[in-house]
C-alpha cells in the first residue's frame, strides 16, 4: 500500500490540521467542525483523559461525539450511540472514463442550492450532510426540469487526498447512471490538482461498493464507524 495513504488512517484530524484548518475549533489536542458543516471530531493518536475533557468542552455536555473511524475509546461516562461497520475505498491512479450519457449535464451546487440538497438527502439517506457540509469542497449535482435529483461531493481533504462523499439519487431517477457520472466527474477533478481520491461505504450497502468497484475503487482497509454522547 502506498505509504502517502498512511494519513488515510486519521482522515478527520488530518483534515482539521490541514485544508480544512480553516473551519476548525480546537482546544488542547482536540479538534472538531462546526456543528452545522460536520459533527466529526478527532484527537491524538494517544488521547489522556484531559484530551477526552477538552473535547468534551469543545462540543457541550450531551452532544454527539461522531468519532469517525477514531480507534481509540472514550472515557467509560461517554454514552455509546452507533457503531456501523464499513469500508475506506482509494482511487488507484489515472482518470476515469466518464459512464452514461454524454448529455448529462453537471452543475456546480452552492449555498443557494442548499435547501435543495438538503431535501434529496432527507429522501435518500446518503450519510450526514448539514446546512454549511458544502463549504468542505465541491459540489455537483444534476437537475432534471428544475428539479435536484442526484449529487455527489467533497468532504474530508487529508494532504493529497480528497474523499468523495453524499453521493445520492433520488428513487424516480434511479438506473440511469447518474450517481456513477457524478462521482467520474469528481474523481477527475481531483486527480486534475495532483491529488487521488477515496471514500468510505457502508459494509451492508452492497449496491453503493459494487458501483464503486465498477468505477475503479479498490478496497484499502475496512472501518468501524463509531458516535458517543458527551458527558
Amino acid at each position: 500500500m502506498d505509504r502517502d495513504a498512511a494519513v488515510l488512517d486519521d482522515p478527520v484530524g488530518e483534515s482539521l490540521r490541514g485544508h480544512h484548518a480553516h473551519l476548525a475549533r480546537r482546544l488542547g489536542g482536540a479538534a472538531t467542525y462546526p456543528p452545522e458543516v460536520a459533527t466529526f471530531s478527532a484527537v491524538t493518536s494517544d488521547p489522556d483523559p484531559e484530551e477526552w475533557a477538552d473535547l468534551a468542552r469543545l462540543l457541550g455536555r450531551g452532544e454527539l461525539a461522531d468519532m469517525f473511524s477514531c480507534p481509540a475509546a472514550p472515557p467509560p461516562d461517554w454514552e455509546p450511540v452507533f457503531v456501523l461497520e464499513g469500508r475506506q475505498m482509494i482511487w488507484p491512479g489515472g482518470r476515469p472514463d466518464h459512464p452514461g450519457a454524454d448529455d448529462i449535464e453537471v452543475v456546480e451546487l452552492g449555498a443557494d442550492s442548499v435547501p435543495e440538497m438538503l431535501d434529496l438527502v432527507a429522501r435518500t439517506h446518503p450519510g450526514p450532510f448539514w446546512p454549511r457540509t458544502h463549504e468542505l469542497g465541491t459540489y455537483l449535482g444534476v437537475r432534471e426540469h428544475g428539479a435536484l435529483v442526484a449529487m455527489a461531493g467533497e468532504r474530508l481533504r487529508p494532504p493529497g487526498w480528497t474523499e468523495i462523499s453524499a453521493v445520492c439519487t433520488a428513487p424516480e431517477a434511479r438506473g440511469r447512471g447518474l450517481a456513477a457520472h457524478l462521482v467520474s466527474a469528481l474523481v477527475s477533478r481531483v486527480v486534475a490538482r495532483n491529488e487521488r481520491p477515496f471514500l468510505h461505504v457502508a459494509e451492508a450497502n452492497t449496491g453503493a461498493i459494487a458501483l464503486y468497484e465498477r468505477l475503479g475503487f479498490d478496497t484499502r482497509t475496512p472501518v468501524t464507524f463509531r458516535g458517543f454522547r458527551t458527558p
